[in-house]
């Protein structure tokens, strides 16, 4: 694999690790809540109330099996549809997934599915047995951001790598709270999905809105906070519209997320069951494993420093887990 097909590589696994990932108060009693859930007009007070608790329910659970699809213009880097299922677990993160699409053919020599596993903020892909023939007979490439940014020396790189990294730990638990803060809220009704009866939701926040809500963004300063937020905008990301719907049992079984840009609309549909399942995963052993970051430099250094990190050619500059 050239030095080409390691960045491209890179992008789609920068990429759907950004994919993974779209506060309440004390609820009623379960009857109480239940009661109010089949409501088909619900006021935003009880609204409130039957997400709040889908909300504890949900943060509660800590795992479940998901059905994962993006859809991202042509225009942005690594564009097309790209679909994750497997299972995911949060408090910590950790996922195990199969991932495929048309996003994967920006990496030209990727298989046409990739297994996808996500364990201490590092994660990994298995490339298939036909990579590992330019991989030193290894199959598994691994993505360790924090590493990648504490190896450049840049602290501000460090900081946006970490940021990046808690933003990448976002359940549906803490999706369900970021839609509570919508100042729109609303109710739409019952609605069935995948035969599944469900009351449906939804809200938007704009992005400055987002970034108040998100607790994951609290270590930054006001100047910080400024500046992410211009970035933003100057992408022309104007806010996020989210949907979710949730059963009778309290659970949300699907959670939509669309966000406008320049290039056009981004949108995320997650579907999830069996909460509470276990999330088991067993990263690959270090000697089936190439890390994607040293293996770029190593490139760049053999190149005179072309294409490694930071180079000038945009180059991208374990045990078992239970939940």
């Amino acid at each position: 694999m050239g030095l080409h097909a390691y960045r491209r590589a890179g992008v789609a696994l920068v990429a759907s690790a950004a994919m993974v990932g779209v506060a309440g108060c004390g609820s009623d009693s379960a009857d109480g809540v239940a009661g109010k859930w089949a409501e088909e007009n619900q006021s935003r007070s009880t609204a409130t109330e039957v997400l709040t608790a889908a909300y504890e329910k949900t943060a509660g659970a800590k795992s479940a099996k998901i059905d994962l699809s993006v859809e991202m213009p042509d225009g942005i880097e690594g564009g097309g549809e790209m679909k994750l299922s497997g299972v995911m677990g949060w408090d910590p993160t950790v996922m195990d997934v199969t991932m495929t699409g048309s996003a994967l053919e920006s990496a030209p020599e990727a298989p046409d599915q990739i297994r996808m596993l996500w364990r201490d903020n590092v994660m990994y892909m298995d490339m298939g047995e036909a990579a590992s023939a330019d991989m030193d007979g290894k199959r598994w490439m691994k993505l360790d951001l924090a590493a990648m940014a504490k190896e450049s020396g840049d602290e501000d790189l460090t900081k946006q790598m970490t940021n990046g990294l808690d933003d990448m730990n976002q359940d549906p638990a803490q999706q369900l709270a970021m839609l509570l803060e919508s100042p729109n809220l609303k109710h739409v009704g019952p609605q069935k999905v995948d035969g599944v009866q469900t009351q449906h939701y939804k809200g938007t926040l704009t992005v400055s809105e987002m970034m108040e809500s998100n607790d994951s963004l609290g270590m930054l300063d006001k100047k910080e906070r400024k500046e992410l937020l211009d970035t933003i905008e100057e992408a022309g990301i104007e806010g996020y519209d989210t949907e979710v719907w949730v059963n009778e049992d309290g659970y949300p079984v699907r959670m939509d997320v669309g966000m406008e840009s320049p290039e056009g609309t981004v949108s995320i549909t997650a579907k999830y069951s069996d909460y509470g399942t276990g999330a088991t995963v067993k990263t690959p052993p270090a000697s089936d494993t190439v890390d994607l970051f040293k293996k770029l430099k190593e490139i760049g250094e053999d190149a005179g420093g072309e294409g490694g990190l930071g180079g000038s050619d945009g180059g991208l500059g374990g045990p078992d887990g239970d939940v």
